[in-house]
């Protein structure tokens, strides 16, 4: 994969795990405010032990030398092993409380020496990691000095006793206690800062966001209406979400808070009057060394200069502090605090070597830190109080009065290892800032210098500056793809498209609404109407009536290659100039750009072209053979149902067509597992969430996740059919002998009820059982199960942009994503299986193209797309409701036969259909007369109804909109 979001979160390298594993693998880390950190040792190896039996011990006698700080290792006598059931030959590492109680676990057949042979016994401090969750090979563990160990069992109360004589092993165990553990690794974080613990403090956090939360909480505020100038809290538009929601908390103790632009701040360079200069209310202003939104890199002299009174935020008497963001700019580029020292420096490690990534730190100059104020106390931050009264004194160390409870220890004890391997690998951050930047520059030129054919741009880049200065523009590149005529590609798209190419790219506004208002344009007020269209910050809504709602990022890190730009540049280059092999040069950028688009490029969006495509008839559609037979065929329909029908067909209002051919019903499928094969039939009853059992079932991983085709292509080999006269379901594949599932829902106490969720949505579902899993199992090769939609608890629909239908109207979906239907030409199929065929060069059959689009009903329709000009449609007795347009994801690249992946799809509907990859349309039915069971059947007459004024409705998740 391509990684393009370094900014967002670096990659680490395999030697940095490593280094962390075999730390991990050597020490027991205990919790800081225990007084055994870690003990490492060098002994033998031990093997497993295993044991069926709790064995309560007591300490008859402290061995000599007794250390409760150390762990210790027991050598099990082989007499023991008739009455104890405990392995002969193998060691037992116990650990020693303070009070002198050998203790054992209570668990059957639980190995106690694990990996490391060490067995902590804090486990109500901080319970110990299991090795699962990290990658390591078979390991040896060596052996702990062992005098002797006698266990002598006393058979009245069955409680055995330990005779200790043995002693500790003074040059081969190593007490890491907590000061030193955390200074060491503050020693390296001071270093990497070029300052040292004189000039600042550390307080270890969960991460940027929570570091920015304490300054707003401690910052010595002077709020409004005292006697005393008031505080103000400043901040830069070009900010993080996390630092613009301080001022929720400025707000409370009734501090104002003041947005500025970034021009306003350069225009504010005159002095305050002398009288006012002396004042001291202290005020906060924060801007980030470098935007996360462009790359731009805000002068560090700034902070100096704000201090000093050369620059003022806002004209204001008073003291002011700075808060650098740096969480974006340490991840690229040097930062020294030695000359460039703000008072707040809020960081997340996991941006500078992308592990671990649950710890942030916040630097705070040793000037300010004993003005902060601290309301609440935590574990570990008093030095005493009272429970009965309000007393309380906090601990001296500013950090350990600021860091409430447990840090994250052993991500603390990681933060060393990524630094040396930082180090290692790139030889400092100097190197890493001309790195990167050569980087953005190199593909910065490039990709502004793409055009079309016509002369019209690619993409249009939202940049500060021309990537010329490292000092000024760090490894970021903001942009929107663009087509031939100018407009915007939605990013949701573009992220589609990348993701078929494994690169990883980041979309939307990214958590920087400033930034994105400035350089896409974007109004208070329209923020204000997105919000009432339904888009809200992180959706994949990226165009509303045309206009983009943010935009496309990549960003370069110190694992990023020149390859990883030229992947990303012939991306570009193969899905926008129909380049599919282009090659991009090292040298000339012109010869590249000056690349035509050939004139026989197909476009759907040419009327003229449309004429060429080649139609379909009726006749030729029904000789496509259907593998599925009529044994689950309902039963015809009764006299008055017939009458609805007819009385439906009369009030449904037909679209004018050339030559009035009819529209009719060609194909039916349900898919009663989602995501697995189709199953195909003439007529199929319909139920309240659509044909009846489609997408009951799903499976889903050993976490319950649902599995799709996107993780697990041979899912399409997995071959449902309903048989409803035996009432069951017989799943088929390859190699496996058929297996069955019964139709009528479980509901008896065997049930096993769980949670789900499909695209975000909670579903409540149960087991199927042991004998379905491991069938399922077997075949794809992983521990899965299948499990079904319960049927007391329905979804509803998941479309926000559902017109029409009563809002009281209770919409019942099954294991669906969107919508109860998914509806597709033979016409619009024909025009893109032309397009493919002239992009690949060898024919593409029909057939295999609509089942890789998995729709629930298939037409005939003289025109191609004219479904996507529907308001409604009527199907005899049925009523549907168009509800939006199907956004297509990578899962049409799969061949429905053989589970093999071809982006060629994905890339030839994008092409085609310019600024998206719409293809087909989402139904909903409303049935006229609920009483009265329907059904859906082949040949079927199909009256539209047009929209009276087309529009373009906001578009929806590609990932997370196909119907599965």
């Amino acid at each position: 994969i391509t990684y393009l979001d370094h900014a967002g979160s670096a990659l680490f390298p395999e030697s940095l795990l490593e280094a962390f594993t075999d730390d991990l693998r050597n020490n027991v880390y205990g919790n800081p405010h225990s007084q055994n950190i870690s003990s490492k040792l060098t002994y033998d190896t031990i093997e497993h032990v295993r044991y069926s039996c709790h064995i309560p011990f007591s300490l008859q006698m402290k061995p000599a030398g007794y250390d409760p700080a150390v762990i210790y290792a027991v050598k099990i006598p082989s007499k023991l092993n008739s009455s104890m059931r405990i392995n002969s030959g193998n060691f037992l590492l116990v650990g020693f409380p303070a009070r002198g109680c050998l203790l054992l676990p209570a668990m059957a057949e639980c190995s106690l020496t694990l990996l490391t042979g060490l067995r902590g016994c804090d486990h109500i401090t901080s319970t110990q990691r299991s090795f699962r969750l990290l990658p390591i090979n078979k390991i040896t563990v060596p052996l702990l000095i062992v005098k002797e160990c006698n266990l002598v069992a006393d058979g009245a109360n069955k409680q055995q006793s330990c005779r200790w004589s043995f002693h500790k092993a003074e040059n081969n165990v190593m007490i890491f206690r907590r000061s030193k553990v955390r200074s060491s690794s503050i020693k390296i974080i001071l270093q990497h800062f070029h300052t040292t613990a004189e000039d600042y403090t550390i307080i270890f956090t969960s991460g940027c966001t929570a570091a920015l939360k304490l300054i707003a909480e401690s910052f010595p505020w002077i709020p409004e209406g005292t006697k005393q100038p008031s505080s103000r809290f400043c901040y830069l538009t070009d900010s993080h979400t996390s630092v613009v929601g301080m001022r929720g908390i400025t707000a409370s103790m009734n501090v104002l808070s003041v947005p500025i632009k970034p021009k306003e701040i350069l225009l504010a360079k005159s002095r305050l009057p002398a009288e006012e200069q002396n004042c001291t209310t202290p005020h906060l202003f924060s801007y980030p060394a470098q935007s996360n939104f462009s790359g731009t890199k805000y002068p560090l002299s700034w902070i100096q200069d704000i201090k000093s009174g050369k620059l003022c935020p806002i004209k204001i008497p008073g003291k002011w502090f700075i808060l650098l963001d740096a969480a974006s700019y340490v991840s690229s580029s040097p930062l020294d605090l030695g000359v460039h020292q703000a008072d707040f420096i809020p960081i997340s490690f996991y941006k500078i070597f992308g592990f671990p990534t649950g710890l942030g730190a916040l630097l705070v100059n040793n000037r300010i830190a004993p003005l902060l104020r601290k309301t609440y106390f935590g574990g570990g931050t008093a030095a005493a109080y009272l429970a009965g009264e309000d007393f309380y004194f906090p601990r001296k160390s500013i950090a350990e009065r600021f860091e409430d409870g447990t840090v994250s220890f052993l991500d603390i004890i990681a933060l060393k290892h990524g630094f040396d391997v930082l180090e290692k690998l790139t030889g400092g951050m100097e190197k890493i800032k001309q790195h990167t930047f050569a980087l953005a520059h190199y593909t910065y030129t490039v990709l502004s210098n793409l055009k079309y054919a016509n002369g019209a741009p690619v993409v249009r880049i939202y940049s500060d500056t021309d990537f010329s200065n490292p000092d000024v523009q760090g490894p970021i590149i903001n942009f929107n793809v663009l087509d031939e005529n100018g407009e915007v590609l939605g990013f949701s798209q573009v992220d589609s498209m990348a993701s078929l190419h494994n690169i990883h790219v980041r979309t939307g506004c990214f958590c920087n609404t400033g930034a994105c208002q400035m350089h896409l344009g974007i109004s208070n007020e329209d923020i204000q109407r997105n919000l009432q269209a339904g888009h809200v910050c992180g959706d994949n809504i990226d165009l509303i009536d045309g206009r983009p709602t943010g935009s496309v990022r990549i960003s370069f890190g110190y694992m990023s290659s020149f390859e990883d730009a030229q992947t990303f540049l012939n991306f570009i280059i193969a899905t926008r100039l129909s380049k599919s092999d282009a090659e991009i040069p090292f040298q000339s950028v012109t010869e590249l750009t000056t690349e035509s688009v050939p004139d026989d490029h197909l476009s759907f969006n040419s009327a003229d072209k449309l004429s060429q495509i080649l139609q379909i008839s009726d006749e030729e559609l029904r000789n496509i053979p259907s593998e599925a037979e009529t044994t689950g065929r309902w039963q015809p329909l009764e006299p008055e149902t017939e009458s609805i029908r007819a009385a439906v067909s009369e009030t449904a209002v037909p679209t004018c067509r050339k030559g009035g051919k009819p529209i009719t019903v060609a194909k039916i499928y349900l898919y009663p597992i989602k995501s697995c094969s189709a199953f195909e039939v003439t007529e199929w009853p319909v139920g309240n969430q659509g044909l009846l059992y489609d997408r009951n079932w799903m499976v889903v991983n050993q976490n319950g996740v649902c599995m799709t085709q996107k993780q697990e292509p041979r899912l399409c080999l997995v071959n449902p059919s309903i048989d409803l006269k035996q009432k069951i379901m017989v799943i088929q594949a390859e190699g496996m002998n058929p297996i069955s599932v019964p139709l009528e829902a479980n509901t008896g106490k065997e049930a096993v009820i769980c949670e789900s969720k499909v695209c975000s949505h909670r579903v409540k579902t149960y087991d199927c059982g042991e004998r379905i899993a491991a069938w399922l199992s077997t075949f794809l090769g992983r521990p899965c199960r299948l499990i079904r939609q319960s049927s007391d608890v329905k979804s509803k629909s998941h479309q926000k942009n559902t017109k029409g239908l009563s809002s009281a109207t209770n919409i019942s979906l099954s294991l669906v994503n969107e919508a109860q239907y998914l509806l597709i030409n033979v016409a619009s199929i024909l025009q893109l299986k032309e397009h493919i065929s002239a992009r690949l060069k060898e024919p593409l059959e029909i057939e295999e193209l609509i089942r890789r689009f998995r729709a629930n009903i298939v037409i005939s329709a003289p025109e191609s797309f004219e479904e996507e000009e529907w308001v409604e449609i009527s199907i005899g007795a049925l009523q549907f409701q168009v509800v939006g347009p199907c956004s297509r994801c990578q899962i049409i690249c799969i061949d429905q036969q053989s589970g093999e992946r071809n982006k060629e799809i994905l890339q030839s509907l994008s092409a085609a259909r310019g600024r998206k990859t719409n293809f087909g349309i989402y139904l909903m039915n409303q049935p006229l007369h609920s009483s009265f069971s329907d059904t859906l059947t082949v040949g079927s007459q199909v009256l539209p109804v047009l929209k009276e004024n087309t529009e373009i409705q906001p578009p929806i998740s590609s990932e997370e909109k196909c119907s599965g």
